[in-house]
């Protein structure tokens, strides 16, 4: 008999930093845009509405404990960015209609496909089931969609803002061996 069971995918952490696998909710973003015409660059705020911190844990793990040292230590543990993707929504995910805000269509999803996401066997998409107690929907991670946000930015402005749950250990193999 084991000594101990996961029963849940996500639980709520305890800790005051960020791990592989935490869960976040409309995490607002400022990006560049395009050129215009005139060469002028243009910078545009995007919400996401679902995403998941991708970065290691153990660099995330360093670099809050470097930082928490008040003896002068050198930085070279210190992370200046978070690795982060988007998380969608399953059913606007499959319809294709995931990318809306940024007035791109993608592919329908058929049965066959969604299942096998469904399953994890498709190496660019890891899924993520719904939990109703942890207010996390349905929802698709698409590796080829990722983002990187200043560290100082997620933690200042958002941190306990935007926080849902964390995936357990145990589920979040896959992801991160898929990153």
């Amino acid at each position: 008999m084991p000594l101990s069971a996961v029963n849940l995918p996500y639980f709520k952490s305890s800790l005051d930093r960020y791990e592989q696998g935490d869960i976040l909710r409309d995490v607002t973003l400022i990006q560049w845009a395009d050129l215009d015409m005139e060469r002028v660059l243009s910078v545009v705020e995007r919400t996401l509405q679902y995403c998941v911190i991708l970065s290691q844990e153990c660099d995330l793990e360093h670099d809050y404990n470097t930082r928490a040292k008040a003896d002068g230590a050198t930085k070279d543990k210190y992370l200046q960015t978070l690795l982060m993707s988007p998380a969608y929504q399953a059913e606007t995910f499959r319809q294709g209609e995931h990318l809306q805000q940024l007035e791109m269509k993608m592919e329908r999803i058929n049965s066959d496909t969604w299942h096998r996401i469904k399953q994890n066997n498709v190496a660019r998409y890891h899924y993520l089931e719904p939990h109703q107690d942890f207010q996390v929907p349905e929802l698709v991670v698409d590796f080829k969609h990722y983002v990187t946000v200043p560290r100082e930015v997620l933690y200042r402005e958002q941190f306990n803002m935007c926080y849902v749950a964390t995936i357990e250990i145990m589920y979040r193999d896959h992801l991160s061996r898929m990153a």
